[in-house]
């Protein structure tokens, strides 16, 4: 793809790192953004920078938030007692649009994932298993991707809890196997966590 300008090449070539967007792609972001008004550009910038500035990681349960501790966190009339074990702040949104769930979140940060060099030291289990031994949470959801990495990792978790005396649970497999929940619909969804079953049955089978 040849560039005109030096400024346009850079910046096709910054967008293009993004997941999904390949150089056709950037280059009609970038030519949008040279046709916008200044202010809008402006606007942009800023916000692109306070993503880096401005957000946080929650010091309860990883989400992203504006503050130390995230809004779901802070809600007295969330249910403590219970956890649902996601993957990234994308299924926070998913299970969130539900209005089905009305407990709380551990974000873990990623899957178990050896090829891509993602290990369980790379990912926030041990503070949920520290939460667990506090001794409030009575049960915990685990709904991450019906992936085999995403299973691997319910796996490891479900060892890891397995001491402590609490129900553990998986989202109903309304999601179909390989599918991944930001991709699901509210109601799939909704039910899955509606009618989550015992982990340990689905090791029974």
């Amino acid at each position: 793809m040849e560039f005109s300008s030096k400024i346009i090449e850079q910046a096709v070539d910054a967008f293009a790192q993004l997941p999904g967007v390949g150089k056709k792609t950037a280059l009609r972001y970038v030519l949008q953004i040279i046709k916008q008004d200044k202010n809008q550009v402006e606007v942009l910038s800023k916000l692109l920078l306070q993503l880096k500035t401005d957000l946080k990681f929650c010091i309860k349960c990883h989400n992203i938030s504006e503050q130390n501790t995230c809004e779901i966190c802070l809600n007295p009339s969330r249910d403590e007692t219970t956890i649902c074990v996601v993957q990234d702040y994308r299924d926070v949104m998913a299970i969130e649009n539900t209005g089905l769930y009305k407990g709380r979140y551990h974000v873990l940060g990623g899957i178990i994932s050896p090829v891509d060099g993602i290990t369980p030291s790379s990912l926030n289990i041990e503070t949920l298993v520290n939460k667990v031994s506090e001794g409030i949470v009575s049960e915990i959801i685990l709904a991450l991707n019906a992936t085999m990495e995403g299973e691997t990792t319910s796996f490891y978790i479900f060892r890891k809890l397995a001491p402590y005396n609490i129900k553990l649970s998986a989202i109903a497999r309304g999601i179909a196997v390989g599918d991944e929940l930001e991709y699901a619909d509210e109601v799939t969804l909704g039910r899955s966590i509606t009618n989550r079953i015992p982990f340990d049955s689905l090791m029974k089978k």
